[in-house]
């Protein structure tokens, strides 16, 4: 029996095996017991930011001065602080601030930061490599101190804490991305569709960042994590998110002075939230730095 000819149009097109390809990365990420954990822990965090309130068991922001600084009982399930707010609705209520400027912050640096990446990595000559160095000299700064004199110069808000974390951050994924780029930009698929006429930018932007995608997703996440413990530790310095509210390292920075009377709680619990979230979604990017980068 003669064989049948195979024509183009039998053959899956790019949609079909971005599917997947998809497909196949979301089924090996569900396999791994570490990304589950971490999913797991983080929707239970988003969902305390998107509706905390509805399900909280007390207000979070109602004091009673004559129930101040009980420790956990079946009422108070994580205690009350020293204005008799109740710990267990605070700490869900707070997630929703973290979890709204951490990954702003992360979009912002990770939006310049590939830019930045792609530029630097697609144009090798003079600028690129002055451009490098110049992110390397910014690499050599300490995160927090920087971020503490840029908000003692402009005040603390939250759109400053976005801003200022996400322009920090931004070096540090442009030399992933560059790295990733300097990779890319020498293969065929580059050369072609520059003799097809594309411009630079749409080479960057259409044929090469598609292909580096992977190392952004995970230095992304990798950063998200970072920036979750930078908004709680500028809010416990005082830089950060402001009174009155719930957010975690605030509540730390209202309440760490009371150890020393033994009332434990009142910074256990919150302590307790940054460092569930932080591994939540150190464990994510784990798993996706073993799926997408292997």
């Amino acid at each position: 029996m003669a064989s049948e000819s195979i024509s183009p149009d039998d053959e899956p097109g790019e949609e079909a095996l971005a599917d997947t390809r998809w497909r196949d990365t979301l089924h090996l990420l569900l396999r791994s017991p570490s990304f589950v954990a971490g999913a797991l822990i983080l929707v239970w965090w988003i969902v305390c930011a998107l509706a905390g309130q509805w399900f909280a068991p007390h207000d979070a922001y109602a004091s009673d001065p004559l129930s101040s600084l009980l420790p956990p009982d079946h009422t108070h399930w994580c205690g009350t602080d020293q204005l008799g707010r109740d710990i267990c609705s605070r700490v869900i209520v707070g997630a929703r601030d973290i979890l709204t400027i951490a990954p702003l912050a992360t979009l912002v640096g990770t939006l310049a930061g590939a830019a930045l990446g792609l530029v630097t990595g697609y144009f090798e000559g003079v600028f690129g490599t002055l451009v490098a160095r110049t992110l390397d000299a910014v690499l050599a700064l300490p995160l927090v101190i920087v971020a503490l004199l840029v908000l003692a110069a402009v005040g603390a808000s939250n759109l400053a804490v976005v801003l200022v974390i996400g322009i920090t951050f931004a070096p540090l994924i442009a030399r992933t991305v560059r790295a990733a780029v300097l990779a890319e930009r020498h293969l065929d698929y580059v050369a072609a569709a520059r003799l097809r006429g594309a411009n630079a930018f749409a080479v960057m932007f259409t044929e090469i960042l598609p292909n580096v995608w992977p190392p952004i997703v995970v230095e992304a996440t990798v950063r998200l994590g970072y920036a979750i413990f930078a908004v709680a530790t500028l809010s416990f310095l005082g830089f950060g998110i402001q009174p009155p509210s719930a957010d975690w390292g605030l509540a730390l920075a209202e309440s760490y002075t009371l150890l020393a009377g033994g009332a434990w709680w009142t910074v256990a619990f919150d302590a307790l939230a940054i460092a569930s979230l932080v591994v939540a979604v150190n464990l994510i990017a784990d798993s996706l730095r073993e799926v997408l980068q292997s």
